[in-house]
């Protein structure tokens, strides 16, 4: 374990603990765009620089290790002047159109610029233009919104193991794209957006949905795998906009395309709402035209329709006819198709149903490869 002294305060963690993770363990604020738990130190936005006695200048928080006696001072005239000057640098390349950004309150650099009073800005030069926009269906891609924090490069190589996008080209024209600049074809899991500090990755589907004011946050079970990850419906006008994922949940806020972006059928007018029963088709005659010729005849049709019902009673519907079943058929003669969207507990619930109660094996599963 390690002692040091942050802003006067003596902390003990453990070795190779960073000064950044340090301070926050005293609750002490360092402004960082480029750091993340989950990621490898980056130290590129150098928002997060702190004093070191001993040190001849400041060094990055989050990629300097602590040492046994350390003293660390985290806020100080020339400190604060420094990160000034950095946010003062990023947002003379950066578009000012926070009036219909889509991230526009939950925007790290706009809090920051917000703290930190830059109204106006010191430096002036070439800013960079970007026309062609990417044209896959899921991610927006702005890359003049881009700060080249690295989070969305790192989470797609580190996290998700895909490496569909990296930094190309140097000095004022770098930038992150996919290879040789096309659009982006991925898994469009969404990680990358779910880490920006910007706006310079969204998602599509959310484009003048909402954003802050009139959402409310509805904490849920993805339905799609028996994962159980838990995502955070944004939902404004009874309508569901987007969907997010807390860090402090089972699936650590990382999410899969599906669980991110497929929630459209949530507001579909044709949804499910519930129970129906088919009711028995009835014999009706009617005059028709056979197709053996063209004289009409009497036709005889069969009709059947579904009726809305409640849950107990279509649930002692679906009792009575597998008891039916049973007795007129064997138990043998039902079969049973589990889902993947069940949780493994629900699945293991439903084939000791149908090896206890109903009494047959005729159970299978649409999980395999």
């Amino acid at each position: 374990m390690i002692t040091l002294i942050i802003d006067g305060q003596k902390i003990t963690v453990p070795e190779g603990t960073s000064v950044l993770d340090a301070a926050k363990k005293l609750e002490i604020p360092i402004p960082t765009l480029c750091h993340h738990p989950k990621l490898s130190p980056y130290g590129g936005c150098r928002l997060c620089i702190v004093e070191i006695k001993g040190m001849a200048r400041p060094v990055t928080s989050c990629t300097t290790p602590v040492n046994e006696g350390m003293e660390v001072t985290t806020t100080s005239p020339y400190i604060e002047r420094l990160r000034r000057t950095v946010l003062d640098l990023l947002l003379t390349d950066h578009p000012n159109d926070c009036m219909v950004c889509e991230k526009a309150g939950d925007c790290t650099l706009q809090e920051l610029a917000y703290f930190y009073g830059l109204r106006e800005l010191r430096f002036q030069g070439e800013k960079r233009i970007y026309t062609k926009r990417d044209g896959n269906p899921f991610i927006e891609r702005d890359t003049e919104k881009c700060i080249l924090c690295g989070k969305c490069v790192r989470i797609c190589d580190e996290i998700q193991g895909v490496g569909a996008i990296d930094f190309a080209y140097r000095g004022f024209k770098a930038k992150i794209c996919p290879p040789h600049e096309k659009d982006l074809d991925c898994e469009f899991c969404g990680q990358c957006v779910a880490v920006c500090p910007t706006g310079a990755l969204t998602g599509k589907m959310w484009a003048l949905k909402g954003r802050q004011k009139d959402i409310r946050e509805i904490d849920t079970i993805c339905p799609y795998c028996g994962c159980g990850c838990n995502l955070t419906l944004h939902v404004r006008r009874n309508k569901v906009i987007r969907v997010s994922s807390k860090e402090d949940t089972v699936n650590e806020g990382w999410l899969c395309a599906k669980g991110r972006f497929s929630y459209g059928f949530i507001n579909s007018p044709e949804r499910l709402t519930k129970p129906l029963i088919r009711i028995a088709p009835k014999e009706s005659s009617e005059f028709g035209v056979r197709s053996s010729g063209l004289n009409s005849s009497l036709v005889t049709r069969h009709t059947s329709h579904f009726k809305e019902v409640s849950w107990d009673e279509a649930l002692d519907y679906v009792a009575e006819r597998l008891r039916d079943i049973k007795e007129k058929h064997s138990p043998d003669a039902i079969g049973a198709l589990a889902s993947a969207r069940c949780t493994n507990e629900e699945n293991y619930l439903f084939q000791k149903f149908m090896r206890a109660v109903i009494g047959t094996n005729n159970i299978d599963h649409c999980a395999r490869y």
